[in-house]
């Protein structure tokens, strides 16, 4: 375990050259640091209400944010093996997935687990993913294997265009993804944002954050995880972000994803568990909340 800085913001330095960061004199947010059964026993009792069978995760964000290897994460905590099915790109900084694809996680009894995510083209300026095509992803019009045009949106006439979509092709939730080290976002993709998540808010879809790379901040966050609530640091840029976007901050989840271990880490695991949990409360909340809207009806 490496040194944690939950003091004092007042730490004297080693040397004249070296700059502490800034803390918080205790965690500004609680979190259970290794309780990982507790939630990995969550998600295995978890079960969808209504007649839905399965929760709909979509994942949307900035271009090489994470979101294929948020997606291996997950996979990682549950299976309790490091996973690589979610094809991600770590040699460059463009696009790598165009698809839009599905993933489902496969549980212990040979089944998979009431949840699934879609993920798709990434939001950049000049480019990215189309604003119209998000808003027909979240409609159900979308299907899988469509390869995204940046240019122009899926026409109606597109054989991977469905004119009349199940309830069950429905998204429950939008994961906008982020990475901490790259966050000056653009205007035009804040724009987008803003106009997709009050799309999303008027079909009662459930919207979190997830706030990748968190330890290419600073080296205190890369040596010790636990700091992540202590250093004043990542409480900014989540602010950043927020205001940014409209994201509220108890909306917004810091994680390490896995990429380079071959090994399991316990503190890894419990950031991505409480981004999961908080996932999958928040997407049964709003489908409660669309199934008493359409009860009245």
């Amino acid at each position: 375990m490496g040194k944690s800085f939950s003091k004092s913001p007042d730490m004297p330095c080693e040397s004249c050259e070296q700059v502490r960061p800034a803390v918080f004199s205790k965690p500004w947010r609680t979190i259970k640091w290794g309780d990982n059964e507790a939630d990995l026993k969550y998600v295995k009792n978890y079960e969808m209400q209504f007649k839905d069978r399965e929760l709909r995760i979509l994942l949307l964000g900035h271009e090489s944010a994470g979101k294929s290897s948020f997606i291996n994460s997950v996979q990682t905590v549950l299976t309790g093996r490091i996973y690589a099915l979610a094809s991600a790109d770590c040699s460059s900084d463009k696009m790598f997935t165009k698809e839009y694809k599905t993933y489902k996680v496969r549980n212990e009894y040979s089944s998979f687990y009431p949840f699934v995510f879609y993920d798709m083209m990434g939001l950049t300026e000049g480019g990215g993913v189309l604003e119209e095509d998000v808003k027909m992803v979240l409609r159900g019009h979308v299907k899988e294997g469509y390869k995204f045009d940046p240019l122009a949106p899926l026409d109606e006439d597109n054989e991977f265009y469905k004119r009349n979509p199940n309830p069950s092709d429905n998204i429950h939730v939008v994961v906008y993804v982020f990475a901490a080290d790259k966050l000056n976002i653009s205007e035009e993709v804040v724009q987008k944002i803003r106009s997709i998540r009050m799309d999303a808010s008027s079909l009662n879809i459930a919207q979190i954050a997830v706030l990748t790379k968190i330890d290419q901040l600073c080296p205190e966050m890369k040596e010790d995880l636990r700091n992540v609530y202590v250093l004043q640091q990542l409480k900014e840029k989540m602010e950043k972000l927020s205001a940014a976007v409209g994201i509220p901050m108890n909306c917004i989840f810091p994680v390490k994803n896995y990429h380079e271990e071959i090994d399991m880490k316990k503190d890894m695991n419990t950031l991505i568990f409480s981004a999961l949990r908080h996932i999958i409360h928040c997407g049964d909340d709003c489908n409660t909340l669309r199934h008493s809207h359409n009860e009245t009806l």
